[in-house]
């Protein structure tokens, strides 16, 4: 038999299988040519929107004064409307019917809203807090007893980060709905710092006037205290051995790490109460 009619004969039922109409999809029917068309046009697709998408918040948005949570809210956004509309493009021009796809995807449609309220329910919280900013990456939150740094803000959820470097990912809506406590300050001048409030003991049968002025001088003399806002101390109760006093101080160094800060000022006020001669408690002898 001739090579070049068996090559022939077999290019022939090759192609006879790629065209075989196999699954009918309203007025038309589908090939595997089909199949492998739209497969591989809406591979292509995803992987372009990808490189997009990183393009368009990389390049183009991080030239703006948009946030970085809002950038990639943008990002995904756009992306998944490009790949809806690019997908649908992509069916038209393989010549597939739409029309009777109408019927399925609406029952599709309400089947997944159903099992995705939560889902959209956090991804419209999370755009929710991207455009209202009630906190953004970098500022010091409390929420349902948990203190950290926002570290990360995405359609879905936010990740904070505790004092001991442990990522907590709260869903948005859970945010949204709970009571939220930024101790961030906002002001211009002391911009992405912080206030922390630790507890000072000393001898109730000292004028706090002296004690104040011991604890001040300690605080000014650590050096990731800010000086503006001036740190504060507060006498918060009054006892027949020993006096509670509040020590306020400000701070852009020690964002997440109020127990390094507590541990350096606590000696600092050990040296200046020694050097004073001023005792924590009625009878102590250190």
């Amino acid at each position: 038999m001739n090579p070049n009619f068996q090559l022939f004969n077999q290019l022939s039922q090759l192609n006879q299988i790629l065209n075989a109409q196999f699954l009918p999809i309203g007025k038309t029917t589908v090939s595997l040519t089909m199949l492998i068309y739209v497969a591989v046009l809406f591979f292509l697709l995803v992987i372009a929107t990808a490189r997009a998408k990183t393009w368009f918040e990389r390049e183009l948005l991080s030239r703006t004064k948009i946030e970085p949570g809002m950038r990639a809210a943008a990002g995904s956004f756009l992306r998944g409307f490009v790949l809806f509309v690019g997908f649908i493009v992509i069916l038209q021009t393989a010549g597939i019917d739409l029309s009777a796809l109408t019927v399925v995807a609406g029952a599709v449609g309400l089947g997944v809203s159903l099992g995705l309220q939560g889902l959209i329910s956090n991804v419209v919280s999370g755009v929710i807090i991207v455009l209202e900013g009630p906190f953004k990456v970098g500022d010091r939150i409390e929420f349902d007893g948990t203190i950290g740094s926002v570290m990360r803000v995405a359609l879905r959820t936010t990740t904070i980060v505790t004092n001991d470097n442990v990522a907590i990912i709260v869903p948005n809506s859970e945010l949204l709905k709970g009571k939220i406590t930024n101790w961030s300050c906002n002001a211009s001048d002391v911009k992405h710092s912080v206030r922390f409030t630790f507890p000072v003991s000393a001898d109730g049968l000292l004028p706090p006037s002296t004690v104040i002025d011991a604890i001040l001088e300690a605080a000014n003399a650590h050096t990731g205290v800010l000086s503006e806002p001036a740190p504060e101390v507060v006498l918060q109760d009054l006892g027949e051995k020993t006096n509670s006093y509040l020590l306020r101080v400000y701070t852009s160094e020690f964002l997440s790490k109020p127990s390094t800060l507590r541990s350096e000022l606590n000696h600092l006020i050990f040296e200046v109460f020694r050097r004073r001669n001023i005792k924590f408690s009625a009878g102590d002898k250190s």
